[in-house]
């Protein structure tokens, strides 16, 4: 039988079954020997003698390694309107990584009660006028888009620390929070021996219960792999004279071309050249 891993809680996996049912099984065989399924991927399960094994694991469409996540279909950068501020550079490293591990980014604006400065609202419409999705939410008012997004996919969350992205969860599904706390009592709070991580329900999907990434590591990738990581960029890729064109000082570039067009936004363009320097210079954190 086929199902999907859910949990992971030291070396027992909890996987759910195509018709919904959810079994406890080990690993078997060859999976115990230097591969560690995570959560998120879809395994091949047997049951013998009222056990159930984990015999194979199929390919991945993608993997994050932090959080440890398989099949990720998108992930939501979430950003504060204040408290704290808007940040187009975080937004835009953000999603560069997630585009370059084969995932859909999708920017969610929060805490839009507080007020939203002139220059925070002429990023915000940036994007919007851009290729990346954007939902704007605010306190107990929530964006029913939102909540649809989920449905039928497997979602990261990431962003800055105190933008909202528990309250989001809890806003959708009530219970994720009493979920989350029961189980972080029953693991204990400040152990970190047992490995543990999830995917919970959430409004018809499934959600990591570690999301975000832990840092930002621009050292897997290479200048040339850049270009098609900007959501903004990928309709004019391919109009540039040179094909190993970086859109820096080479001429007749097409991305240039349609910055000084305004069909790319400045800001989108200078923070692509901030990030690029960051490749070049191997520098793993921002």
């Amino acid at each position: 039988m086929k199902g999907r891993i859910v949990r992971i809680l030291s070396k027992d996996y909890t996987v759910q079954l195509e018709d919904g049912t959810r079994v406890n099984a080990v690993a078997m065989g060859r999976l115990r020997k230097g591969f560690s399924p995570v959560i998120g991927d879809l395994a091949e399960v047997r049951e013998s003698k009222h056990a159930w094994g984990i015999e194979r694991i199929e390919k991945r469409h993608n993997c994050l390694i932090r959080p440890a996540c398989a099949n990720v279909d998108q992930a939501l950068i979430v950003m504060s309107v204040k408290d704290p501020d808007f940040s187009a550079a975080l937004v835009d490293r953000l999603s560069v990584l997630i585009m370059h591990a084969g995932i859909r980014p999708i920017l969610c604006v929060t805490k839009l009660d507080l007020g939203v400065s002139e220059e925070t609202e002429a990023r915000i419409r940036e994007y919007e006028a851009g290729e990346m999705p954007v939902i704007r939410t605010a306190k107990d008012s929530l964006n029913p888009d939102v909540a649809e997004l989920f449905r039928g996919r497997i979602t990261v969350l990431t962003g800055q620390s105190g933008a909202g992205k528990s309250t989001l969860l809890n806003e959708i599904n009530p219970a994720f929070h009493l979920e989350t706390q029961e189980i972080s009592k029953a693991l204990g709070r400040g152990r970190h021996t047992t490995r543990h991580s999830e995917l919970h329900e959430v409004a018809g999907g499934l959600v990591a219960d570690t999301p975000g990434f832990s840092s930002l590591d621009f050292s897997g990738m290479k200048e040339r792999d850049l270009d098609r990581a900007v959501p903004d960029f990928v309709p004019y890729l391919g109009k540039c004279r040179f094909t190993d064109c970086i859109h820096e000082n080479e001429p007749d570039c097409g991305i240039k071309k349609a910055v000084e067009e305004g069909k790319i936004c400045r800001v989108r363009y200078s923070n692509y050249l901030d990030i690029l320097g960051l490749i070049r210079n191997r520098r793993e954190n921002w």
